[in-house]
């Protein structure tokens, strides 16, 4: 599958999100442990980061991806489309990981459900999505974004605690946010009708992809050390706000 929604290792334009999501599997290593289930399992990169840690690896996307699995012993790859997840026993998992996911889920409190259905008593969710409020457009691939407390509304429907935190980035991280969106805005200015939000989101899909994947290159070209630069250290967390750029919520069942 190629669209700028699925995170290269390879392309440097990408560096911003893939830094971004990598975070996110470091952030998980420090406390995921056990029989460890991945929704999401996108290009493959996470894997090395959470397979050597736990017992049991066991990952899930709709696509396949690159990853050579037979170097990872105890993991397993598993294609299907979610929710409902398929052959998969109730109370199986100590954790359940899904990065940059929910968001493209119809069903959601369904997927959060199902999530629950195969945590262990105790067992833990750690999910990310993109914060509403620091989103720069519409992003027609998504079939909504959430604003803080409504993640947590929706995970408190089936789960006893939530952990509600953010994901933040230092001076060099805001100030490649800034370029994209000044970048961003100067694009919206042809959506004189406010199209993007009133169009089908399947009808914008293709376009947003093509302006995504130009404006990241252009960012790239005009602002190559800024771009090419930003480390997974750069990212860190703290209590949740608007100003977010993710949530970063672990959820117990």
């Amino acid at each position: 599958m190629s669209t700028a929604e699925r995170v290269s290792a390879t392309d440097t334009s990408d560096n911003y999100v893939l830094q971004r999501s990598i975070f996110a599997y470091l952030e998980a290593a420090k406390i995921v442990k056990g029989k460890v289930l991945e929704i999401g399992t996108g290009s493959g990169y996470g894997v090395k980061y959470i397979a050597p840690l736990v017992d049991k690896f066991v990952t899930i996307d709709k696509f396949i991806c690159d990853v050579d699995f037979k170097t990872y012993p105890n993991v397993e790859f598993k294609q299907q489309t979610v929710p409902p997840f398929q052959n998969i026993a109730d109370n199986s998992f100590d954790f359940v990981v899904t990065f940059q996911v929910i968001e493209h889920i119809v069903p959601d409190d369904l997927y959060v459900k199902e999530i629950a259905r195969v945590l262990k008593p105790g067992g833990k969710l750690i999910v990310t999505t993109p914060n509403r409020h620091m989103s720069l457009s519409r992003n027609p691939w998504h079939i909504r974004e959430y604003k803080p407390n409504e993640l947590a509304l929706l995970l408190k429907k089936h789960f006893k605690t939530i952990e509600t935190n953010g994901v933040y980035g230092n001076d060099a991280v805001m100030a490649y946010y800034q370029k994209n969106k000044e970048s961003v805005q100067k694009i919206m200015k042809f959506d004189i009708f406010n199209l993007q939000w009133i169009l089908p989101r399947q009808i914008l899909q293709v376009p947003f992809d093509i302006m995504n994947r130009r404006n990241r290159k252009k960012l790239l070209n005009s602002n190559n050390d800024l771009t090419s630069n930003i480390k997974s250290s750069d990212f860190f967390i703290k209590a949740v706000d608007d100003k977010s750029l993710d949530l970063f919520y672990v959820a117990e069942k």
